[in-house]
């Protein structure tokens, strides 16, 4: 007999959970590298992502027949708008945080998910969490506040801007808005994640196009592939491998929560969130100092005792098959890199309004 023998459970375990975080880290790194060379082409670097996102999708439905892809409908497009508007405008504010801040810090300017998360679930289900719940949210606002606060010690290069905070907080704010009208916006699609991230993406960059146009960066990009010095490559290749993991982003985040429990789940995000930081003070010079250390780990201590008190409550009976379906996987947009799969843990364990 072997001295280490391992079953199937944990080896699936052990693949997605290297999956997922293979995936997340990948995009905020190269987003940041994209964005740092092509600080000016935010939103037709995301343009390009979406269009990359329903490519793939559309690759994989004629590859495997049970995706599906939905049928244009005008009013199933109307009754979606609302999450679709409120998806694109978090990505927005996500990239533009990402552009400004050094990805180390990133995990703290966007350090709000939780606590606005659970703001408006409780506005929307009427329900009164329960003090413990109270008690998390309030560890990880300490935690943003304690990263955010100025600091002393810090290069002028590596201090925030106060415009790159606001990005950060808008995009947890809309994460979270958007996070509650997941549930509502699945019944539109049949109860299925992937017709509702083809909508998504589509709706997003039919949204986003005007805005593109409008901020000129058609214009831009024309002017800089005719400039010798830009590194068209980086933003090129970079596009391409960001709509790539983007889109298995996605995936990994379903896989998670199937194979996965809750703290297995939120660990492994604890896990990749110290690696993030450490990655970025790796590859590009971030400077952590003991406030940005300490805030990140209040940060995840309050995010781990959450889901701890989550998975520690009596859980409720088993909801329809469909009820199910739709808490595998939270079909936002595949490109809000880092820590989408956080969210569809948490929305799952937040009360949800009850369906149409």
């Amino acid at each position: 007999m072997p001295l280490f023998s391992v079953d199937r459970k944990t080896l699936q375990v052990a693949a997605v959970v290297s999956f997922y975080m293979t995936a997340a880290l990948t995009m905020v790194f190269v987003n940041k590298a994209v964005l740092n060379s092509s600080p000016d082409l935010p939103l037709l670097f995301l343009f390009i992502q979406l269009i990359v996102a329903v490519a793939l999708l559309h690759i994989s439905a004629t590859i495997f027949p049970r995706i599906e892809i939905p049928a244009l409908d005008l009013k199933v497009a109307l009754k979606l708008i609302p999450v679709v508007a409120v998806n694109i405008i978090g990505l927005v504010f996500n990239i533009l945080c990402l552009r400004g801040v050094e990805a180390s810090f990133f995990q703290i300017a966007r350090g709000l998910v939780l606590p606005l998360t659970i703001l408006f679930s409780c506005l929307t289900t009427r329900n009164i969490p329960s003090i413990k719940v109270i008690a998390a949210a309030i560890i990880v606002t300490l935690g943003f506040a304690w990263g955010v606060a100025p600091s002393r010690n810090l290069p002028t290069k590596s201090i925030p801007s106060l415009l790159s905070l606001i990005y950060g907080i808008f995009s947890s704010l809309f994460i979270a808005i958007h996070a509650v009208l997941i549930k509502s916006s699945l019944p539109h699609c049949n109860n299925s994640t992937i017709q509702l991230a083809w909508w998504t993406n589509v709706g997003s960059a039919i949204m986003l196009f005007p805005f593109v146009l409008f901020n000129g960066e058609f214009s831009i990009i024309w002017v800089k592939i005719n400039d010798a010095d830009w590194n068209f490559p980086v933003f090129l290749w970079g596009t391409f491998v960001t709509g790539i993991f983007g889109f298995l982003l996605c995936i990994a985040g379903l896989l998670s929560i199937k194979v996965t429990s809750p703290i297995t789940h939120m660990f492994s995000s604890a896990a990749r969130s110290v690696l993030q930081t450490l990655l970025g003070v790796l590859i590009f010079k971030d400077v952590l100092n003991v406030e940005r250390a300490t805030s990140i780990l209040v940060i995840l201590a309050g995010t781990m005792y959450y889901t701890w008190i989550k998975s520690t409550e009596t859980p409720p009976k088993s909801p329809p098959r469909a009820d199910i379906e739709s808490n595998e996987d939270d079909g936002r947009l595949i490109f809000n890199a880092d820590d989408q799969s956080e969210l569809k843990e948490l929305k799952s364990e937040l009360p949800s309004p009850r369906k149409a």
